[in-house]
C-alpha cells in the first residue's frame, strides 16, 4: 500500500494537496478584484478618442476624464484597509462590485461631461477598495510557501482583465464599424465598452459572498474556531489553532494600526514604509499605463489604422499575460529582488530602444510617422517593455505591499504603498498626452528608462527579501538584510 493511500503522512500530505487546492481558488475568486483593476484601467483605451469627439473635450479634458478615475482609486485605497477591519474582507469586496457595477451603467449611458466625471469616480473608488482587498486577502490565506504565487494572481487577474477588455473594445469597434459608430440599441460601441463590465464586477461580488472569510479578521474579532478551520481548510495549517492563537498573540501585541505604527526618524515615516512608498513610485514612473491607457491612440498616432491599432493594443496585453505567469512560476523559487533587478535592467534597455525609435518621428501632434525601420522599432522596444514589466513590477510590487511589513503596521502601510501607486498613476497618465505634444515621445521614454535605471539602484540598495518568510515573522528590521540576501 501506498504512503498516500495508507499511511498517517500520506494522509497529511493528501489533507495539505487539497487545502492547497482551496488556498488557490479562495485566491483566484478574491483576484477577481484584479480583473476589474484590469479592465478598467484599459476600457478608456478604446473610448477615449470616441469620447473626446463625442463630448468636444480638448487635452485637458481628455486627460482629465481619463485620469480623475486614478484619483479616487487612491481614495478607495487609502480607506480600504479601515473599512476592512471594521466590516471583514468580503464585505469591503461586495462593495466594490457594486460601485464598480454603478459606475459602469452610468458611464455606459453618460449624458454629458460632470456626470461622466461622476461615474468614473464611483468606479475608481470601487477599483481602488479592490486593489488593496485583493493582495491583502491573498496574503493573509496562502502559505508562506506559495504566496509569492497566489499574490502574483491579483496582477495575473489586472493582466487578463486588460487583455478580455482589449480584446472586447476591438470587437464592438470592428462591429459596429468604429468606436463612434452606432452598435446595438441605438448606442454607439464606446458606450458598451463600458456597459460591458457589469458582467465581470457581478461575477466578483458574487464570488465575494462565497469564500470564507480572512482568518487574520476572524481572530480580530475573537472567532477564534472559525479562524483555525480556515486555516486548516484554506491555508493547510496542520493545527489551526495553534496558528491561530499565534495570530492572536502577534495581534495583542500590536494595536490597532495607526499613523504611530508607521512613524520613524526619516522624515517622519519608518524606513520601509518609504520603500513601499518608492516601489508604488517606480511601478508606474516607468511608464507601463502609458502603453496600456493610451496605446491604440499611441499607435494610431504613428501610422496604424484604428483596426490594427486596437490588435497590436490586443498582443501587448497578451504579451503581459504570458510573462506574468512565468513570473508567477518563478517568484518563489528565486526570489522577489532577483527579479526585480532583472525587470529593472530589462525595461531600462527597452524603453531606451523605443526613445531612440521615436527621436526620429516626423511630424507633430496628431499629424506623427515613423519612417523605416523605427515603427517597427518603436513597437518592438514597447513590448519588450512589457515583457520585463511583466516579469518584475508588475506582479512583485502587489506581492511586497502585501507581505513586507510587520503586522503593526500592515494595514496602514499598505494602504499608504497603494495610494502612493494611484496618485503616481494619475500622474503619468494625466500628464502623458500633453507632454507628449509638448516635448514628444522620445523625451517621454527617456525619462521613463531613466526611472528604470533608478529602480535597479533602489531594489539593490533598499528592497527587503521576503520570500518564505511568514506574516508573523516580519520584523521592523526585515530592511536591513537586504545587502546580506
Amino acid at each position: 500500500m501506498s504512503a498516500a493511500q495508507g499511511t498517517p503522512g500520506g494522509a497529511a500530505a493528501d489533507g495539505q494537496s487539497k487545502a492547497g487546492g482551496k488556498a488557490v481558488g479562495v485566491s483566484i475568486a478574491a483576484a477577481v478584484g484584479g480583473f476589474l483593476f484590469g479592465f478598467d484601467s484599459s476600457v478608456i483605451n478604446g473610448a477615449v478618442d470616441a469620447l473626446g469627439d463625442h463630448f468636444h473635450l480638448g487635452d485637458f479634458l481628455s486627460g482629465f476624464v481619463v485620469s480623475i478615475a486614478l484619483l479616487a482609486c487612491a481614495v478607495g485605497a487609502w480607506y480600504a484597509g479601515r473599512l476592512a477591519d471594521s466590516w471583514g474582507r468580503r464585505r469591503v469586496m461586495v462593495l466594490g462590485a457594486a460601485m464598480f457595477i454603478i459606475s459602469s451603467v452610468g458611464s455606459g449611458l453618460a449624458f454629458s461631461v460632470p456626470d461622466l466625471l461622476v461615474w468614473r469616480v464611483i468606479g475608481g473608488l470601487g477599483i481602488g477598495i479592490a486593489s488593496v482587498i485583493a493582495p491583502a486577502y491573498i496574503s493573509e490565506v496562502a502559505p508562506a510557501s506559495g504566496r509569492g504565487a497566489l499574490g502574483s494572481l491579483q496582477q495575473l487577474a489586472i493582466t487578463i482583465g486588460q487583455l478580455v477588455v482589449l480584446s472586447s473594445n476591438k470587437g464592438l469597434a470592428g462591429a459596429a464599424g468604429g468606436a463612434s459608430q452606432d452598435l446595438w440599441f441605438g448606442l454607439p460601441a464606446w458606450r458598451w465598452m463600458f456597459l460591458v463590465g457589469v458582467i465581470p464586477a457581478a461575477v466578483y461580488g458574487i464570488l465575494a459572498l462565497l469564500i470564507p472569510e480572512s482568518p487574520r479578521y476572524l481572530v480580530l474579532n475573537g472567532r477564534m474556531d472559525e479562524a483555525a478551520k480556515v486555516l486548516e481548510r484554506v491555508s493547510g495549517e496542520r493545527d489551526g489553532a495553534t496558528k491561530a492563537r499565534q495570530i492572536k498573540d502577534t495581534l495583542r501585541k500590536e494595536h490597532k494600526s495607526s499613523f504611530a505604527d508607521i512613524r520613524g526618524s526619516r522624515l517622519g515615516l519608518h524606513p520601509l514604509v518609504w520603500v513601499g512608498i518608492l516601489m508604488a513610485a517606480f511601478q508606474q514612473l516607468v511608464g507601463i499605463n502609458a502603453i496600456f491607457y493610451y496605446s491604440t491612440t499611441l499607435w494610431k498616432s504613428v501610422g496604424f489604422s484604428e483596426s490594427s491599432s486596437f490588435t497590436t493594443s490586443v498582443i501587448t496585453a497578451g504579451i503581459n499575460v504570458v510573462m506574468t505567469v512565468v513570473a508567477m512560476l518563478f517568484v518563489d523559487r528565486v526570489g522577489r529582488r532577483v527579479l526585480l533587478s532583472i525587470g529593472s535592467v530589462g525595461m531600462f534597455l527597452a524603453l531606451t530602444l523605443t526613445s531612440i525609435a521615436f527621436s526620429q518621428q516626423q511630424g507633430s501632434g496628431d499629424d506623427v510617422t515613423l519612417p523605416s525601420p523605427y515603427g517597427p522599432l518603436a513597437l518592438v522596444g514597447a513590448n519588450m517593455f512589457v515583457v520585463f514589466f511583466a516579469l518584475s513590477w508588475g506582479p512583485i510590487m502587489w506581492i511586497m505591499l502585501a507581505e513586507m511589513f510587520p503586522n503593526r503596521m500592515r494595514a496602514m502601510a499598505l494602504a499608504i504603498g497603494t495610494t502612493s501607486n494611484w496618485l503616481f498613476n494619475f500622474v503619468v497618465t494625466f500628464s502623458f498626452e500633453p507632454m507628449t505634444r509638448q516635448v514628444g515621445l522620445s523625451w517621454l521614454y527617456g525619462a521613463f528608462a531613466f526611472f528604470a535605471l533608478a529602480s535597479f539602484v533602489f531594489v539593490r540598495t533598499k528592497v527587503p527579501e521576503t520570500k518564505n518568510v511568514e506574516l508573523e515573522d516580519m520584523t521592523g528590521e526585515t530592511h536591513q538584510r537586504v545587502a546580506r540576501s
